[in-house]
């Protein structure tokens, strides 16, 4: 079995008797954004690097190919261990319960648990809010995709928590769908409720760049923060889904 990160074209081939263990998936919603891809693309990299052992494959539940079911059933087919199903996203919801859950519905695979919540996504926030200048007069809106599923509300709301212990002051929130407030009524709040000389900052509680990206930029914030990847706690934490998945 070959080790190599497959996504639309594999990547330079290790030594066939390096891989152990089952074939790590790493599953992402899929965008048509360049950067968005490369950003998601970079996770999946360091972790082939930092696991050489491993062989490491991409795929996605829309906009891009392949399917995650199709890579599961190629995992499968092949002489690998089993396959584990790592959700490059940051709570559950459809696309955790319904096409990653059906696309493990067979012997031999499995799903691991999704990036978030995790105390090391709030430092990587952290990181992104002090690299914007955030302010003492400023006020936080921590902006996330969004999903009906209350599971992710509350996810949400623990990396929200998690922030504002961090910072020290108050974290709202805003959607980019499925739930409410959106993020420009959540900006709107927030600016009603700015000091004098404070501004209205979004931490983006967004994997990559892409659509929910665009639309946060557009939301009238005075600042919006990078979004998460890339970054090596990134690597580390999908590391972690998978050894506690196996």
């Amino acid at each position: 079995m070959t080790n190599a990160l497959h996504a639309r074209g594999p990547a330079p081939d290790r030594p066939h008797d390096v891989v152990e263990g089952p074939v790590l998936i790493g599953c992402s919603h899929g965008t048509d954004d360049v950067a968005g891809r490369a950003a998601v693309r970079s996770i999946l990299t360091g972790v082939a690097s930092a696991r050489p052992d491993l062989d490491v494959r991409e795929a996605f539940v829309d906009v891009q190919e392949p399917e995650v079911a199709d890579v599961v059933e190629h995992a499968l087919e092949s002489d690998a261990s089993g396959a584990v199903v790592v959700p490059l996203l940051l709570s559950v919801g459809f696309h955790v319960k319904v096409d990653i859950a059906a696309a493990v519905d067979q012997p031999g695979a499995t799903a691991a648990s999704p990036l978030g919540p995790d105390p090391r996504l709030v430092d990587i926030l952290v990181d992104r809010l002090d690299a914007a200048g955030l302010a003492p007069d400023d006020l936080v809106v921590l902006a996330a995709a969004g999903s009906t599923d209350p599971a992710a509300a509350l996810a949400v709301e623990s990396v929200a928590a998690g922030l504002a212990d961090r910072l020290e002051q108050p974290v709202t929130i805003g959607y980019g769908a499925g739930a409410e407030p959106r993020v420009p009524a959540a900006v709107a709040t927030a600016r009603a409720d700015v000091p004098p000389g404070g501004r209205v900052v979004v931490a983006s509680y967004l994997l990559a760049p892409g659509y929910f990206y665009d639309r946060v930029l557009e939301a009238g914030a005075d600042v919006v923060t990078a979004p998460l990847a890339p970054d090596e706690r990134l690597v580390d934490i999908v590391l972690d889904r998978y050894d506690a998945a196996t």
